[in-house]
């Protein structure tokens, strides 16, 4: 089982070109698997045609009795499906035991976090914008992320997966690689472009001085490009520093963006597009905050609410 769950990781990794969140979340969970299938001598070889829905189950059952979240059990049971169905596409087993398998919890995941406001969005960028003014060069590469976050609604793998070459400044858009390859444009704002444009000249400066010759659009301090993580602890950071108290992630910053276009009259389909969403359903998800706050704005103004 240890080599199909590698051959699936690197499925995963080459031709889905999935994030490496995604690849890091889905071979752990699967080794945790294989791992109770195994017992208590881990080095024993485990079948994958002996598996059978009881033992999934089974596996299911011992991570809620450890306490683990339902939301955590419930993507260990959707890695569990994606491996065994691609195992049957492979033709390397027969039959598909997690086939039948649902998800038990009917609104896991389907909660999301507060996002900031488009008043609280526009001040915390202000701040930001006010901190670059000094011309730190960590600064100019901080605020160019964070406009570029929310002007496009990347996800942070695509946005830390960006190549220089792939913004055309002249027309203001990003081609961006996303899930499965899929190639797609997504425009940005003047903000956004100003942010770029500064911190430009600080990255030339840096490639000279660390001599990488990356072509990376945002680099750390060694020229390097950043990672997934940076990014996240980068915007964490400032949101402490200068932002309301909500927490934030980059993918929250991806709410925001598709909320907000929503809540000043963009069309669902063209949200769709930017986002790179395959199904309309899952941009519908991104935007029910707004439209959580439009129930509110109506039960308070609404004589007959």
């Amino acid at each position: 089982m240890n080599e199909l769950i590698e051959r699936y990781v690197e499925y995963l990794r080459y031709e889905r070109n999935a994030s490496p969140h995604t690849i890091r979340n889905y071979r752990s969970d699967l080794l945790q698997f294989r791992d109770f299938l195994a017992g208590e001598n881990k080095n024993v070889a485990v079948d994958v045609n002996a598996v059978n829905a009881l033992k999934i189950r089974a596996f299911l059952a011992n991570m809620l009795q450890k306490r683990d979240k339902q939301i955590s059990v419930a993507r260990k049971l959707s890695a569990i499906r994606a491996f065994f169905k691609f195992l049957l596409a492979e033709r390397l087993i027969t039959e598909d035991p997690a086939a039948a398998m649902s998800t038990p919890w009917k609104n896991v995941g389907k909660k999301l976090p507060r996002i900031m406001t488009e008043e609280e969005m526009n001040t915390f960028l202000d701040r930001v914008a006010q901190a670059a003014e000094t011309g730190d060069p960590a600064i100019l590469r901080d605020r160019a992320i964070m406009e570029l976050l929310y002007a496009s609604g990347l996800r942070v793998s695509e946005l830390a997966g960006l190549d220089l070459g792939n913004v055309n400044f002249g027309d203001s858009f990003v081609l961006v690689r996303g899930k499965g390859g899929k190639e797609r444009i997504v425009p940005f704002g003047s903000k956004a472009k100003s942010a770029l444009e500064a911190y430009l000249p600080s990255r030339e400066r840096l490639l000279r001085e660390t001599r990488t010759g990356s072509t990376a659009l945002f680099l750390n301090a060694r020229g390097r490009r950043l990672t997934t993580r940076s990014v996240d602890r980068i915007l964490k950071r400032y949101v402490q520093m200068l932002g309301p108290n909500v927490k934030v992630s980059p993918h929250s910053m991806r709410h925001a963006f598709a909320s907000h276009l929503l809540s000043e009259g963009a069309d669902l389909r063209a949200i769709q597009e930017m986002l790179g969403h395959k199904s309309l359903s899952t941009t519908q998800k991104y935007t029910q905050v707004s439209i959580t706050q439009l129930m509110e704005v109506y039960d308070k103004a609404h004589p007959k609410a």
